[in-house]
């Protein structure tokens, strides 16, 4: 068991539905985690 997939079932336990976010390097161990989970990922964007 990774880290990312602890983090993902402590979070569920709390009963978190959402995570607003953006995908990226530093972060794909965790979405990989929350992609098997029944949180909802929001991607978010900016203009930059």
């Amino acid at each position: 068991m990774k880290a990312s997939d602890l983090f993902v079932k402590c979070l569920e336990a709390e009963g978190v539905e959402y995570i607003f976010g953006i995908p990226g390097e530093e972060n794909l161990d965790f979405l990989d985690s929350l992609s098997s989970s029944s949180i909802r990922l929001i991607l978010t964007r900016h203009e930059q």
